[in-house]
């Protein structure tokens, strides 16, 4: 049996703490015989726990608490505080391994509320298990959000090689903003949603630069993010932003441009990688 967890975007341009959208990278965990105690191969770095302590496990106990231990066989190709999902990806991969071994019966909405709740706010967890597009909110203990299709375009991530923890880049943010800028930075966030539901990037892209949220906070921990948007402007990019929390970049452009974009942007950090990425549309899902 094989789960498979793709990667996700958060704080997506202006929507901070609401907007996400599936990324084609993806967590793959195989399930494999029962055994004594439960123990999970990575291959990560002896930070990562490869005992009953590892978030995956602990989240599919927590739901399927009578569960029987396997050997569980993980691969992720979704850097760890990079800003792409990872521990979102891990808390969904034991939702999911509680349905398979627990035989719990849990809708799509059902695993969004529980891993939302785990989580603590639904832009990451919603798009990894429904797929694509997801705007939600978290108010008084409940759920609300939307999926919907992303308009068609290309997708770079600027993954640098150092990571930048969330807590840190948590840190840096105020704890409160004044009124009329709260005002300003939401109506931002409500064209760049009507853009992407009528299918313009364009306009979408443009709302997606002016973030007024957390971008320009975070701007200090992620130095690369104004050279990165200077080339994607020079080079016809709809836009770029933060992946998250950072430091991983983003560049959404016409699927022409995408070529001469991946040569300019490796001049910044030969030592980064740039991959070329596409909306997943699928969500978590689980293979016999």
């Amino acid at each position: 049996m094989r789960i498979r967890v793709p990667a996700t975007t958060a704080n997506l341009g202006p929507g901070f703490d609401s907007c996400g959208l599936a990324l084609t990278l993806y967590l793959t965990l195989d399930v494999m015989e029962e055994q004594a105690e439960w123990h999970i191969e990575h291959g990560l770095g002896a930070e990562i726990p490869a005992d009953a302590t590892n978030i995956i496990i602990q989240t599919a106990l927590q739901l399927a608490p009578d569960i029987k231990p396997r050997r569980l066989v993980m691969e992720s190709a979704i850097p760890p505080a990079r800003g792409l999902g990872s521990s979102s990806a891990a808390v969904v991969a034991g939702i999911e391994l509680a349905v398979a071994l627990g035989g719990l019966s849990l809708t799509k909405e059902e695993k969004v509320e529980i891993a939302a709740e785990i989580e603590g706010h639904p832009d990451n967890v919603a798009p990894a298990i429904l797929g694509n597009l997801a705007i939600g909110a978290k108010l008084e203990g409940e759920d609300f959000y939307v999926r919907h299709l992303f308009p068609n375009c290309s997708i770079l991530a600027f993954i640098p090689k150092t990571e930048l923890l969330t807590s840190e880049s948590r840190a840096v943010l105020p704890q409160e903003i004044p009124f009329k800028e709260a005002v300003r930075a939401s109506s931002i966030a409500n064209v760049m949603i009507g853009a992407l539901l009528q299918n313009d990037m364009v306009l979408a892209g443009k709302m997606i630069e002016k973030d007024r949220w957390h971008e320009k906070y975070r701007a200090r921990l992620v130095p690369h993010l104004l050279e990165i948007r200077k080339i994607a402007r020079e080079n016809g990019a709809y836009a770029t932003c933060l992946s998250g929390a950072g430091p991983t970049v983003l560049v959404f452009a016409p699927s022409d441009k995408t070529n001469k974009l991946k040569e300019r942007l490796q001049t910044i950090d030969p030592d980064a990688a740039i991959l070329e990425l596409e909306v997943e549309g699928s969500g978590s899902e689980i293979f016999d």
